[in-house]
């Protein structure tokens, strides 16, 4: 199994080095596999520094502002860790997520045009239920751009702002179960029903399926999935 670890890009002059060193940080974490068995968690500064392309001053300051968010651990004489919550606090953050989604889902069929719900089809339809095997990858890709399209659609900047702080690890989590027990082959099948619901403009069954959908995840994660 290829461990999973950050892909770094080197940074290009434009905003000032902080600014920059703290996004393409922050990125590249929210796209780790954080909870893969064997994730390397430990950042060598060094080799940030290096694969950067910047020095280590505004470096430090992009770690400690990741620290406060919660996304890394800064260890003195021990190193730097990226933070994965533990197996409860993951519970919390997709029972939170499930609140919020269902809501935005609820306001994007009174707020959203025909066009922009229309849009999800791309996210569902070009994938098979029955052959979602051969397309794992792509799928948990859509699956992530599915769900944060939603909150997209609400129009709601505040449930925006409360999920982009639990996106990093739900994503994460997200990542990890789509391929176990028939998650993916169900899931197309909830897909199918939110876009339904949201096209007819049906707020109370787009609010249920999509809380309902999410909590089946947190189901998941609390029978099947064991954290550190």
């Amino acid at each position: 199994m290829v461990k999973a670890q950050l892909e770094i890009q080197p940074i290009e002059e434009v905003q000032s080095l902080k600014s920059r060193t703290y996004d393409a940080l922050k990125a590249a974490i929210g796209a780790m596999k954080i909870y893969d068995a064997g994730a390397e968690l430990r950042l060598d500064e060094r080799a940030l520094s290096l694969q950067f392309g910047v020095s280590r001053t505004p470096l430090r300051e992009a770690l400690a502002q990741l620290e406060q968010e919660g996304l890394v651990r800064i260890a003195p004489r021990r190193g730097i860790f990226i933070v994965r919550k533990t197996k409860a606090e993951i519970l919390e953050m997709i029972t939170v997520w499930a609140a919020l989604e269902s809501m935005a889902a609820r306001l994007a069929t009174e707020v959203a045009s025909d066009e922009e719900i229309a849009r999800l089809h791309g996210l569902v339809d070009t994938f098979d239920s029955d052959a979602i095997e051969e397309h794992m990858g792509e799928y948990s890709d859509a699956n992530i751009r599915f769900h944060a399209a939603i909150i997209a659609l609400s129009g709601c900047k505040l449930i925006a702002e409360i999920t982009h702080g639990l996106f990093t690890h739900v994503r994460a989590i997200r990542e990890r179960t789509i391929f176990e027990r028939d998650r993916a082959r169900r899931s197309i099948v909830d897909h199918k029903e939110i876009i339904e619901a949201l096209e007819t403009r049906n707020g109370e069954r787009a609010e249920r399926l999509v809380r309902e959908h999410t909590l089946k995840l947190r189901q998941h994660v609390e029978q099947f999935v064991l954290l550190d």
